[in-house]
């Protein structure tokens, strides 16, 4: 794997999308869905799980979502801006837009966000139309669009970093002692996975998806999928070796389960995306006024968070507005420690790259292509369960052309002060190289 990866550069190009299906049509397909889900293995009690896992959650239970409707309910203004989000650090945008009244600035009427405990439930949220604005995984809008053939479009990244492998306190200190060991994943299209798998890769280990109580050869990591909120828990008590997975769990498993960071995925492929903004894309066409100010929404939110790390958590957490379920120093510790005494080398050398300058996590608006490309590249190369034959006529370019709507984004931001007032460097602000260090 070399540091660096230099992809193509493409213009963007729209792609023409049927019309939305009828609302019996609708049903019938959500009702394939969910078979679709039973059939990759969606119950967390299943050994045996498949893309639509939920992250933190376990079944269609835990869904808030009202009765189906058209995704798309009206051409104006007036539209309510309705937020789903699952309780994680990456969520952060959303969530300040709506404390903050960022999306009221705009002109916008703003529902109180609906928590999902699992992807499942918002994915089917955010198919039917109960959800207009969400966050997802970057992999997972990858298969959404091009495997379940979903009007996806990601219009800005979330955040960037945010991710940590946290493993048991004694015996794992690097990548090499995790052979035989069983880790945890949050989903199987997931920069987690993706990035774990690399590492894996790099140190002559085998990623496999066995049952837990299989034998494992020597130089195999079994990889399973795992609800976020249940992973420091299962490291505390010893049902697993280690995770990957976004924060605040990784904080969690250091304050409430003696877990150590060995990796930052920010320190391996640096200043990733990994969980993106998405709207629907015939929800674009039918209010491009609309969807532009909740674009400059989104990125004034960023803003506000990149320039407030210290004030953010305190909004976030349980003990301030209510919208993730931790306390505000386990959300602070999520989002702000990052020194060399506690990972660097006479650390837990989770930081290997601190020439880098990146933190625990960032907040930067734009999509780079380059990321696009390369994340569907190394997504050819991970294991993952269920059907993943569309990968194989999937073009990295075409991708990073197709997935992502650059125009909402560089206006919003533009309108927030631009690249230099995220402190990116101006010859990268839409362009840049992928570097990754193993």
């Amino acid at each position: 794997m070399p540091d660096q990866a230099t992809p193509r550069q493409d213009s963007p190009a729209p792609r023409a999308t049927p019309s939305l299906p009828s609302e019996r049509r609708r049903r019938r397909l959500r009702l394939t869905r969910r078979g679709h889900f039973r059939t990759v293995g969606l119950a967390f009690a299943s050994a045996l799980m498949g893309p639509l896992v939920a992250a933190c959650g376990d079944s269609e239970a835990d869904s808030a979502a009202a009765p189906a409707k058209p995704a798309v309910s009206g051409g104006g203004l007036d539209t309510p801006v309705k937020i789903g989000y699952l309780p994680i650090t990456d969520a952060t945008p959303l969530l300040i837009g709506h404390a903050n009244d960022f999306f009221k600035a705009e002109g916008l009427t703003v529902e109180q966000p609906t928590l999902f405990r699992g992807w499942n439930a918002l994915a089917e949220a955010f198919f039917a139309g109960s959800v207009n604005l969400a966050h997802f995984l970057m992999p997972m809008t990858v298969w959404m669009r091009y495997s379940l053939k979903q009007q996806v479009k990601v219009v800005a990244w979330d955040h960037t970093n945010g991710s940590a492998l946290t493993v048991a306190g004694e015996g794992i200190n690097d990548i090499d002692d995790l052979a035989g060991k069983q880790i945890a994943v949050p989903f199987w299209y997931s920069i987690h996975n993706v990035v774990l798998q690399m590492l894996l890769r790099n140190a002559g280990l085998t990623a496999v998806a066995k049952d837990r109580g299989a034998s494992l050869k020597p130089s195999e990591v079994n990889l399973f999928v795992m609800p976020p909120p249940d992973m420091p828990t299962a490291l505390g008590t010893g049902g697993i070796d280690g995770y990957i997975v976004a924060e605040p769990f990784n904080a969690a498993g250091e304050l409430k389960a003696k877990g150590k960071i060995i990796r930052f995925t920010g320190d391996v492929w640096r200043d990733h995306a990994c969980c993106v903004a998405v709207l629907n894309e015939e929800s674009i066409k039918e209010r491009p006024e609309w969807s532009q100010r909740v674009l400059n929404g989104v990125v004034a939110a960023q803003l506000w968070a990149q320039k407030n790390m210290n004030e953010a958590p305190g909004v976030l957490s349980k003990d301030g507005k209510g919208y993730l379920p931790l306390e505000t120093p386990v959300i602070n510790r999520a989002m702000n420690k990052y020194d060399l005494d506690t990972y660097g080398p006479k650390g837990t050398n989770a930081i290997r790259n601190n020439d880098w300058n990146v933190g625990r996590i960032g907040f930067q608006p734009y999509p780079f292509p380059s990321y696009t490309m390369e994340l569907v590249a190394q997504l050819k190369q991970t294991m993952v369960q269920g059907d993943q034959s569309f990968l194989g006529t999937l073009e990295p370019d075409f991708a990073a052309n197709d997935l992502i709507d650059y125009s909402l984004v560089k206006n919003a931001y533009e309108k927030a002060g631009g690249p230099q007032a995220f402190g990116v460097d101006s010859k990268q602000a839409f362009d840049r190289k992928e570097v990754i260090s193993l």
